[in-house]
């Protein structure tokens, strides 16, 4: 896999189609097609013990709030409200779950770093995101969602560190490519990977997305879809 691939695109080799078991697919056309079937959401979890059944691969989106989490999962799917957005941060406060066709469930996780809500509540969304991370054995990836125009913040490091220590494969996403110069972009992307590499749990590949744009959009189906049931890993 190739770890210097410019912003918005990576090396991507053929793969088997989750939906047909057909070897030899284009990788973005695989992509494509998982992510143009029926993405229904299926609950929200308020406690470990109210999560549903541990039967399909799950992606678990992870950001700080107003990262563009939304969005992203809104253009993955090609929906305009699958997942809600909102300018008020935090509006997420459980772990919602979409079954993506039967092949994948991607989890929308509660936005991070806030100071806005009491502190209790930010302690139960953080026992919550703990316990699933570390307890569910069909989590494949988390992908944890930073704005291109910030960088990685102290919150990022935190929910990072969190995944190193629970074992979970994690993949840094750039979001909102498109309000900041390529060259600015070529800077942000070097630095993050630079500071991931040194991780024990993060993948290699960074891509950069922008949901209003569609930029990295199929790039980052085509690496998704290569979780998905069915699909030669």
């Amino acid at each position: 896999m190739d770890d210097h691939a410019s912003p918005g695109s990576k090396a991507l080799t053929s793969e088997r189609d989750p939906s047909t078991g057909a070897a030899d697919a284009d990788p973005v056309e695989t992509g494509r097609l998982l992510f143009a079937r029926e993405c229904r959401f299926m609950m929200g979890g308020v406690s470990l013990d109210t999560l549903p059944p541990a039967d399909l691969p799950e992606l678990a989106f992870a950001g700080r709030s107003n990262v563009g989490k939304s969005s992203l999962l809104n253009a993955l799917t090609g929906r305009n409200s699958l997942a809600r957005t909102s300018n008020t941060p935090g509006r997420t406060q459980e772990l919602n779950f979409f079954d993506l066709g039967g092949r994948l469930v991607l989890v929308d996780m509660p936005g991070y770093g806030f100071a806005s809500a009491p502190k209790a509540q930010v302690e139960r969304w953080t026992r919550l995101v703990e316990g699933f991370l570390r307890g569910r054995s069909v989590l494949r990836r988390a992908i944890v969602l930073v704005d291109s125009r910030h960088g990685l913040k102290d919150s990022d490091r935190t929910m990072m560190k969190m995944l190193d220590q629970a074992a979970v494969v994690y993949q840094v996403v750039l979001t909102k490519a498109d309000k900041i110069s390529d060259s600015a972009l070529a800077a942000v992307t070097e630095t993050v990977r630079a500071e991931i590499a040194s991780r024990v749990a993060a993948h290699p590949t960074l891509i950069a997305t922008s949901s209003e744009t569609g930029l990295g959009i199929a790039e980052l189906r085509a690496e998704l879809a290569t979780l998905a049931r069915g699909a030669k890993i």
